[in-house]
């Protein structure tokens, strides 16, 4: 593990965290899982493979599609300005939170510490789940495929959304003149702080060329955030859940701070995550009762 973890850092320092790439972020995973189990014989980690590929295949097919999710309608933009300031513009003197979390925080000349912060937040997005999905199949296999169901089900609602309401962020509505206020996105900024040039320009080029830029709602970074997170609430005393909701709501503040998402976008992210939970939970038990173990 010791030389995986020495290989990955090097990967990220040079190349940048696999975020691009479904294959390549599982290809590490994989590598991970052979590590920490390098006493095993080949054809259990080739079982890896075997498990992991129509999923890997899912998330790609997502990828591509996603890019194209503005073809069919105009991008959405006055909707979300509008909640937001209705639901926030009494405490931040008519602005949306983006614009007056800006205003207070945001320096374009010096990078403080807490963009750091938000920075490795944001980028968790694309290794979170991926890692959790993977700890829990090598831990405990039925327990993984409940998390990779609700996982791939979240990911197909919100593709079908993209392509039916694509909607556009804070940073894309100021560029075009739909907000009185300028809006920066930054999301990336706290890698030249830790002097990881390279992952941060890997980063601002996969937002500039294959990211959609008009796909915001739901966000499902947050959404993504919460699931991770909620599908282990009713496994743990609820002393711990705020511990754990801290992940989202990190993940909250840094999509809103940074310009990537409003807060309607973030709220309507965690209604999918509890329609996902309802929708896979029940077809879970229908699937039990109509094919019972035993």
């Amino acid at each position: 593990m010791a030389v995986w973890a020495v290989a990955f850092i090097l990967f990220v320092a040079v190349v940048g965290v696999p975020t691009s790439d479904p294959l390549v972020a599982f290809g590490w995973l994989w590598l991970a899982t052979i590590a920490w189990r390098n006493y095993r014989p080949w054809r259990e980690h080739l079982i890896f493979l075997r498990d992991w590929l129509p999923v890997v295949l899912l998330l790609v097919f997502y990828n591509v599609s996603r890019g194209s999710a503005d073809k069919l309608f105009d991008p959405h933009v006055q909707f979300m300005i509008d909640a937001d300031e209705k639901m926030f513009g009494r405490l931040t003197g008519g602005h949306i939170p983006t614009v007056w979390l800006q205003q207070h925080l945001y320096d374009p000349s010096h990078v403080p510490w807490w963009e750091v912060a938000t920075t490795l937040v944001y980028i968790s997005h694309f290794l979170t789940v991926p890692t959790v999905a993977v700890i829990l199949w090598v831990r405990n296999r039925g327990l993984s495929y409940r998390f990779i169901r609700r996982w791939i089900f979240l990911s197909m609602a919100g593709l079908i959304t993209y392509f039916l309401y694509p909607a556009a962020p804070p940073w894309w509505a100021s560029e075009r003149g739909y907000l009185g206020d300028h809006v920066a996105r930054f999301s990336s900024r706290g890698f030249d702080v830790l002097g990881l040039h390279s992952a941060g320009n890997t980063l601002n080029g996969l937002q500039a060329d294959q990211s959609n830029p008009v796909a915001a709602m739901p966000s499902l970074h947050t959404a993504y955030a919460l699931m991770a997170v909620a599908f282990f609430l009713p496994m743990v005393r609820k002393r711990w859940w705020p511990v754990l909701l801290a992940y989202p709501l990190a993940m909250t503040f840094t999509l809103v701070y940074t310009g990537e998402h409003y807060v309607a976008d973030v709220l309507v992210g965690w209604l999918y995550v509890g329609l996902t939970f309802l929708v896979v939970g029940l077809a879970e038990r229908w699937w039990a009762r109509r094919h019972p173990i035993g």
